[in-house]
């Protein structure tokens, strides 16, 4: 057996994506290894999520719409524990996470997989026309219910969590006009979730405030203390010019707060240029136009709504977290998914990517079928070639 067989026997599916996923995973030991001394602790949180992505894929996708409904309820039950008893770590002002197995995780990564997949199969089996009252029961609750309990704690992971399903709903055929609906409704209970913020501090202490003072910081306002992280990553930037300052040899990330998280980007573009930024920003523009070639031949709707759902909402993280370090968003705190150090933000992401090779496995890339149906071909043929030698 050669190396490509061997390849082929136990990383399945889509060759493009599993590529991607190993480049990345691969370039991010660089600016890891660069920017912390917890290296290791990243190898194994990397080692986890590409043992996670190869289960995954190896699961014929068509389980995991009833899976969803059972993880939906567990992700559900673990946000609101995350309310009563998540931790703050690292010194965020705020509770995301908890404790599983000595391991902190973030349910809401979890939540987000699970709600895409969810919202896959509920659209994928109606027939008919939708009916927004209907549809509220059946479909919409699981999006409202995530929302209201990740916002208390996470405004832009609940944004972008509304805004992946608004957008899988839309694909999915759900009617426009109650698309709009659901952002009028979302942006009313928002201004009311400020508002009770606001007359009961105590209740959610700092968290809007936070808020208010990123977006004003954004525009133009805010003073020395506020700007620093944003004047710091610009200035790293700027400093890497077009081929960088080389491999761990960039000043400005001992003093950039999260540097191997929520700024990593502005860490990898100081060390190596225009020309490290752009190889990462093309790989997640190359991961979703390989997710949308998989969608496209996919074998049925559930299937490609799950490809389209996942891979938008891992390419439009990645997409914000190399925004706000160039200064073109504000300040989020979302990672930059299979680089940035962390282990929910890793874990999750193959996952995701696990789920969508499992969807391209029955036609990957070069319209190939996968193995296991091979081996089911070949054995049905010499079935057939033995009765007809025996007749």
């Amino acid at each position: 057996m050669n190396p490509m067989e061997r390849f082929t026997t136990y990383f399945q599916g889509s060759t493009q994506i599993w590529m991607i996923t190993l480049l990345l995973a691969v370039f991010s030991f660089l600016p890891v290894f660069s920017t912390s001394t917890s290296v290791w602790m990243h190898m194994a949180h990397i080692g986890l999520g590409l043992l996670i992505a190869l289960g995954a894929h190896r699961l014929p996708y068509r389980y995991y719409g009833p899976l969803s409904v059972m993880l939906l309820w567990i992700s559900l039950g673990l946000l609101t524990f995350t309310i009563a008893q998540g931790q703050t770590i690292g010194g965020a002002n705020s509770s995301r996470w908890i404790y599983v197995l000595g391991m902190s995780f973030q349910p809401s990564a979890l939540a987000n997989v699970v709600l895409m997949v969810f919202l896959a199969r509920k659209l994928a089996k109606k027939e008919g026309e939708w009916a927004f009252k209907a549809s509220i029961k059946t479909l919409l609750w699981p999006i409202f219910a995530v929302c209201v309990l990740v916002l208390p704690a996470n405004f832009s992971t609940t944004a972008l969590i509304f805004f992946n399903s608004m957008i899988l709903l839309a694909v999915g055929g759900y009617p426009m006009k109650h698309v709009g609906k659901i952002f009028a409704a979302g942006l009313i209970f928002l201004a009311l979730f400020i508002s009770v913020a606001k007359a009961f501090p105590e209740a959610m202490p700092n968290r809007v405030d936070t808020w208010m003072e990123r977006i004003d910081t954004f525009f133009g306002g805010g003073d020395a203390d506020d700007t620093y992280q944003t004047t710091l990553a610009m200035t790293a930037i700027a400093e890497g010019q077009i081929t960088g300052m080389g491999p761990g040899r960039g000043l400005h990330k001992h003093f950039l707060p999260q540097n191997n998280s929520d700024f990593i980007y502005a860490t990898i573009v100081e060390e190596y240029g225009i020309v490290g930024g752009t190889f990462v920003l093309l790989m997640y523009l190359w991961f979703m136009l390989a997710s949308v070639r998989v969608a496209r031949r996919a074998p049925d709707l559930f299937g490609r709504l799950v490809v389209i759902g996942l891979s938008f909402s891992i390419s439009l993280q990645a997409m914000i977290n190399m925004a706000v370090a160039v200064n073109l968003f504000p300040v989020t705190g979302q990672t930059l998914p299979l680089v940035s150090a962390g282990g929910s933000s890793i874990w999750m992401t193959c996952l995701a990517i696990g789920i969508i090779l499992s969807v391209s496995r029955g036609r990957g890339d070069g319209e190939k079928m996968d193995r296991e149906a091979e081996v089911a071909n070949a054995q049905e043929l010499e079935t057939l070639h033995t009765t007809e030698d025996v007749f």
